[in-house]
């Protein structure tokens, strides 16, 4: 960190000839207006107009990023920032840096991370398009809000501002539109005090770079991806458990329901969900804890359970004793069909939950050699 630098503004920059000038003259104003020591870095993403000698003629800091990407771009410029407080935002004047000081008091009021919200502020004609405004950027916050259990209403407002000492605790990699909240999602792993402050949203100056459908996946999968109790873990047991509440219920015959019989198809089906519902929790073992070894997630109430609760010889009980459940059901129906010279048999329903029960005992047994690998201390020595 720069000590004679107060504040950083880190402005990506793809084609703003337009508007990069008219950002980087109200930061100046701001910076002279509040007596504000800062610097300006304007990360350029490979633009073929006139942006950079715009940029450089206004006197900010050019840095070059070839990696195309908004993270990319952000990632660059944030690694040449040097102040104490750190502030972003686009370079095509949506944003309007006179709201500096409103992020600056937030961050010495002991704040570590500030993000705008658009809509508690206002949204003026014609800057964001109706599916926009009506339905991605909500439907993407109110993922956050589910999955992260946070209050934000905006999630991806690109004005935003945190300290030096919150973005080296984020560890932000995305390269992509996702950059956006990856930082949101890892400001809330990583318990930093969280503010939001109402912003006003302009028509851009320029033309979009927004890829709407693909922007909006991106940052859905990144969820997912750092949410592991709605990808995996939740399916998953609903799964599980509808599968094998199904097979239970149909293993002596037929049920009537909804004015008909159910029987071998939903059984069958049953025993198809139950595998598969274990497997993906499986996967949600071993991706949770492998992410909470590496650092990508905080750990928490499961990793701390899977930590005091489990080791290789409890998961090898655990799946051994469901296999030699399936194995003594399979072999008394194969006695009985010997005791039979291998005659007509009818025990279909036993045989697919005894298929069930070894295929779930087998996948217990392997993944508890696995997830024991996940939890070997590695000696940096």
């Amino acid at each position: 960190m720069n000590e004679e630098t107060e504040v950083s503004i880190v402005l990506p920059c793809l084609n703003e000839e337009e508007a990069v000038g008219v950002c980087l003259q109200k930061i100046k104003e701001v910076f002279a207006r509040e007596d504000i020591r800062g610097e300006v870095i304007v990360a350029d993403n490979g633009s073929t107009d006139s942006s950079r000698q715009i940029a450089a003629a206004a006197g900010a800091i050019l840095v070059s990023e070839p990696r195309k990407g908004y993270g990319a771009a952000y990632l660059k410029g944030l690694k040449e920032a040097g102040g104490k407080y750190i502030v972003i935002g686009d370079s095509d004047n949506s944003y309007d840096f006179c709201d500096i000081p409103k992020f600056l008091d937030a961050l010495r009021s002991g704040k570590d991370f500030v993000i705008g919200s658009r809509f508690k502020g206002h949204i003026k004609k014609g800057a964001m398009s109706w599916s926009h405004r009506y339905v991605g950027n909500p439907i993407l916050s109110w993922m956050c809000r589910l999955f992260f259990h946070t209050k934000l209403s905006d999630i991806h407002c690109g004005m935003r501002a945190f300290t030096g000492e919150a973005y080296r605790k984020m560890r932000l990699r995305a390269l992509g539109m996702e950059f956006a909240t990856e930082m949101v999602v890892s400001a809330l792993v990583n318990n930093l005090a969280i503010a939001e402050i109402p912003v006003d949203y302009h028509p851009r100056i320029g033309r979009s770079k927004l890829n709407s459908f693909n922007d909006a996946w991106r940052h859905i999968r990144f969820m997912l991806i750092y949410c592991p109790s709605w990808l995996y873990f939740i399916p998953g047991i609903a799964g599980f458990v509808t599968g094998l509440s199904l097979l239970l219920l149909l293993l002596k015959g037929p049920v009537f329901f909804l004015g008909r019989y159910w029987d071998m198809h939903v059984l069958v089906f049953g025993s198809m969900v139950s595998i598969l519902s274990y497997q993906v929790l499986n996967l949600g073992i071993y991706a949770h804890t492998f992410a909470v070894r590496q650092g990508f997630l905080r750990s928490d109430k499961l990793a701390s359970l899977l930590e005091r609760w489990f080791n290789l010889e409890k998961g090898l009980l655990l799946g051994g004793l469901v296999f030699l459940a399936g194995f003594f059901m399979i072999s008394s129906i194969f006695i009985e069909w010997f005791s039979k010279n291998f005659g007509a048999l009818y025990r279909i329903r036993e045989s697919i939950l005894a298929m069930t029960l070894l295929i779930i005992g087998l996948q217990t047994i392997f993944s508890s050699f696995f997830i024991s690998l996940l939890f070997i201390e590695r000696s940096d020595g």
